[in-house]
C-alpha cells in the first residue's frame, strides 16, 4: 500500500474570506466544492489540496500544525500577506540556510513564510 499526502483541511468561521486569502496568496483557483466549503486544488494535484471547512467556533490558542510557504523575497511576502488581510506576528528567525517569519491569515491561523538562500 502506498500512502500519499493529499491535502490539508482548515476550519474557518468565514470560509469565503479565509479561502480567498489563501487562493490569492498561493495563486490557486477555487474549484467546485461541497456547499459551504471551498476547495483549492484537486486530489492528485502536484501540490496538496487545501480544503476550507465551515465551523461555528473561532480558533483558540496556537495551532500544533502549520503550513510553510516558500517565497523568493521575504519582505515582499510579508507585504503581500498584509495586503491580503493577514498579519505579521513579529516573530522572525534568521538561519544560515534562510529566514523564517511567522504570519497569520485573516482568522489568525499561523503559518510561516520561508526564504531559502
Amino acid at each position: 500500500m502506498t500512502n500519499r499526502w493529499a491535502g490539508v483541511t482548515i476550519d474557518c468561521v468565514d470560509v469565503e474570506r479565509v479561502a480567498g486569502f489563501w487562493s490569492a496568496l498561493l495563486d490557486r483557483p477555487r474549484l467546485p466544492s461541497r456547499p459551504g466549503w471551498v476547495y483549492l486544488g484537486r486530489p492528485g494535484d502536484p501540490q496538496p489540496r487545501l480544503t476550507f471547512q465551515p465551523v461555528t467556533e473561532p480558533k483558540h490558542g496556537k495551532l500544533r500544525l502549520h503550513l510553510d510557504v516558500m517565497v523568493d523575497d521575504i519582505d515582499h511576502g510579508i507585504a503581500q500577506v498584509i495586503t491580503l488581510g493577514g498579519r505579521f506576528t513579529g516573530e522572525r528567525h534568521d538561519y544560515d540556510e534562510g529566514v523564517v517569519v511567522v504570519m497569520a491569515d485573516p482568522e489568525d491561523h499561523e503559518f510561516c513564510l520561508v526564504q531559502y538562500y
